[in-house]
């Protein structure tokens, strides 16, 4: 829908249990997913047992399952294998009871760019690429088919949507994420959370935020501690999940590995105090695997359910904390009740799993994966009207780089940036990619049905591809970056020689494309000597159909960074060793020999994150937040800001302008509102307030009206601070301005109004 946001270490790898007869498989990159079995039928009539009657709430139904339990089969929901395999008994020595009758096998899966560890499923493209479709319809249908394709999978519950803000684009997992703004990142995660948690059919499907909170490194991020003020915690990282958490129901949240100010985020009191309390969380919180430190700290704070295997919340350690009144029987049945709640709310009760895996990748959902690669591909240059291409007869095209063809080279091919990087067995991606086509496969299918040629050539010898770029009409170069969870990266430069590649034969060729498959900025050294750059990111597994389209102006391209490209890695927020990646006792980055000493990463940025911190500190961007190019132009105009007295008396706030298509192809525009707070405030920069797609004819022109209405402004404070003396929001007095446009740099357009709040 037209989008109008309101106001208001390296980790070790997750093994999801499953129920098996006799065992615990884990899912895992390094190993094949063994299928639960189906559970035994019960010996009761489940329709004679009170926690199945439908009539009944959620929560009702809840109450008469725990009513019904012992305290060992209360502690079952506490962790995660003894809650998700009622049948079994056993899991790694901890030995329970069996489960009360009628309780449903749980699996959980990764995401977010698809079924994790599994076959017959569709690898979409990456959530950095999502959210630069600025789309909260397509993040929902994202959410919908990943619902369906899980259940079809047996897996009911995905560990997904991430949420972070972006602060060093070094991060391995950026690509697991939606950028640097957090309203942004709050509204696209809440539509993917509604999209998976209402799949298709007879399905049910639970989805997770995670991770929270202040989890910005891979790096040591299960023995670090993020040191950060309440105000930029309020501000930037607790934001996003306000914000989603107010506008969807996930099942749960998971809490993050690291330390934060000193305590692990799983035994933080911000589970109970914030999420819960302020936050209104109605699901349970989850850790992350092998985040748990404590029994009592942990459940006291507010974590529901341990992942995993049972260590911290096993029922020998639960009853001993209980006899010593370090736990109280009250949060042990608040916490089973928080997930039982959660299960039956969200319908895994009522649609058990079907007995046999089905293939879930569908047609729809191929041509899903398509769009949202096409809608999410951002054009950072086009000089000269280099693209859109031509295809014609005689046409010759010439690819360059591994990660063009489905053909291996050394190990690297499309397969290769089709979804993300783990570094387990010599390293592989998260998803199969099965239906891949290849960049080269897409591109040959325009170009030869127009009677051009096609050469592909992998460039590990850049001279010889300087030659072959000479005698090429055009030629496009591909440069890749691999990145993932367990490790961050260590620059921002292209991988496998990319930028001497780029170099090469952007020196010979009569006209260069660079399409970039990457999970982050990169570094643009050549920039200056190509024609054009498409950024694509991790595109899925039908990139080469939605690159193609792109190139030969079939798809005008829309997508918009959610991520400011620096010129320079010095450039960034980050740029001191405390900052990133944190530093120890000694003043060292290197961990002292023999020690377990926490690493400590000052976020003494505070509010200077992403677009904020260019703009503060009058840094030049190489290609700002919001930025992304089409064939044709627009022109902002009209702009004006009325504060409205709704029907209740509340005041809210319509911003409205008008754009217009001023060149000669149809195209998408995603307008952008920005507003700047008074001085008062001390915010660093104008902040992103709204943003809507506007779809334009050539010469076409539109009114856009932002309505932020009084609820919404308050629910999620963009006009207002965080202001830490107080520990309480509040709304500067003075003057605020709003401006519009196409990217960050609303200048360009010279339409803003100065209205007073």
């Amino acid at each position: 829908m037209p989008h109008t946001p309101p106001f208001r270490g390296h980790r070790r790898l997750r093994r999801s249990a499953l129920a098996v007869t006799g065992a615990v498989a884990l899912v895992g990159p390094a190993m094949v997913a063994v299928m639960p079995a189906t559970p035994a039928v019960a010996a009761v009539d489940c329709s004679t047992v009170a926690w199945m009657d439908a009539t009944k709430t959620p929560q009702q139904r809840a109450d008469a399952l725990l009513a019904a339990s012992t305290q060992a089969q209360k502690y079952r929901w506490l962790v995660e294998q003894p809650a998700n395999s009622p049948q079994q008994t056993t899991f790694s020595g901890v030995t329970y009871p069996v489960q009360v009758d009628c309780t449903p096998t749980v699996v959980y899966t990764d995401g977010p760019e698809g079924v994790r560890a599994s076959s017959g499923v569709t690898t979409f493209p990456s959530q950095i690429s999502l959210a630069s479709t600025w789309s909260a319809d397509l993040a929902e249908a994202k959410g919908t088919a990943m619902g369906d394709e899980a259940f079809d999978q047996r897996r009911n519950g995905i560990l997904a949507p991430g949420l972070a803000s972006g602060r060093t684009p070094l991060a391995g997992r950026t690509p697991e994420y939606f950028g640097e703004d957090p309203v942004l990142s709050g509204h696209l995660g809440a539509a993917q959370v509604d999209g998976i948690q209402n799949p298709t059919g007879n399905r049910a499907v639970m989805a997770e935020l995670k991770h929270y909170v202040a989890n910005e490194q891979e790096l040591d991020r299960q023995t670090s501690n993020s040191v950060v003020s309440e105000r930029a915690l309020r501000e930037l990282y607790d934001l996003p999940y306000e914000i989603a958490l107010a506008r969807s129901q996930p099942a749960n949240v998971m809490c993050s590995f690291n330390q934060l100010n000193g305590t692990y985020a799983c035994e933080n009191d911000r589970l109970q105090d914030v999420l819960k309390d302020e936050f209104g969380l109605k699901g349970y919180v989850v850790s992350d695997f092998g985040a748990v430190h404590s029994t009592a700290e942990a459940l006291m704070s507010g974590l529901d359910q341990e992942l995993n295997r049972p260590v911290w919340f096993t029922p020998d350690k639960l009853d001993a904390a209980l006899a010593a009144g370090e736990i109280t029987q009250a949060r042990i049945d608040e916490a089973a009740r928080r997930v039982v709640t959660s299960y039956i709310a969200h319908g895994l009760f009522d649609h058990p799993m079907a007995a046999t895996v089905t293939n879930g990748s569908t047609d729809a959902h191929k041509a899903l994966a398509r769009t949202l690669s096409e809608q999410g591909s951002v054009l950072l240059k086009n000089a000269r009207r280099t693209l859109p291409l031509s295809a014609k007869a005689g046409l010759k095209v010439a690819l360059f780089g591994p990660t063009a063809s489905a053909t291996a080279t050394a190990g690297v091919s499309a397969k290769t940036i089709c979804s993300l990087y783990l570094p387990f067995g010599g390293g592989r991606n998260t998803m199969p990619c099965e239906n891949l086509v290849s960049p080269e496969a897409g591109i040959r299918s325009v170009v030869e049905a127009a009677g051009g040629t096609v050469t592909w050539n992998p460039g590990t010898d850049v001279d010889a591809a300087a030659a072959e770029a000479a005698a090429a009409d055009v030629a496009i170069v591909f440069g890749y970056q691999r990145m993932g969870e367990f490790s961050d990266i260590p620059n921002l430069t292209l991988h496998g020689n990319g930028d001497a590649l780029v170099a090469a034969v952007a020196g010979a060729a009569k006209k260069t494309v660079v399409v970039l498959q990457t999970g982050s900025a990169v570094e643009m050294p050549w920039l200056d000597e190509v024609g054009a750059v498409l950024e694509t990111w991790y595109p899925g597994e039908q990139m080469g159909t939605a690159l193609a389209n792109i190139l030969f102006g079939s798809v005008n391209p829309s997508g918009k960074l959610t991520m400011t490209f620096p010129k320079s890695i010095a450039d960034v927020p980050t740029n001191t060793p405390a900052q990133y990646p944190g530093i120890f006792s000694d003043g060292s980055t290197t961990r002292p020999a023999g020690t377990s000493e926490i690493r400590q990463v000052a976020y003494s940025e505070e509010l200077e994150v992403g677009y904020r911190w260019y703009a503060s500190r009058g840094i030049e961007p190489l290609f700002e937040f919001g930025h992304g190019l089409s064939y044709t132009s627009y022109r902002y105009s009209n702009l004006h800001v009325t504060p409205v007295i709704n029907g209740k008396g509340k005041r809210d706030v319509r911003i409205r302008f008008q754009v217009t298509n001023t060149g000669k192809v149809a195209g998408t525009e995603t307008a952008q509102a920005y507003v700047t707070l008074p001085a008062k405030a001390k915010e660093p920069a104008k902040r992103l307030l709204a943003w809507q797609k506007v779809a334009l004819a050539p010469g076409q022109r539109k009114t856009v009206q932002l309505t932020l209405s009084a609820k919404d402004l308050a629910d999620q404070h963009l006009l207002e601070y965080f202001d830490s003396a107080s520990a309480a929001w509040k709304t500067a007095k003075g003057l605020y301005k709003v401006s519009v446009g196409g990217s960050y740099d609303t200048s360009l357009t010279d339409y803003s109004l100065v209205w007073k709040g």
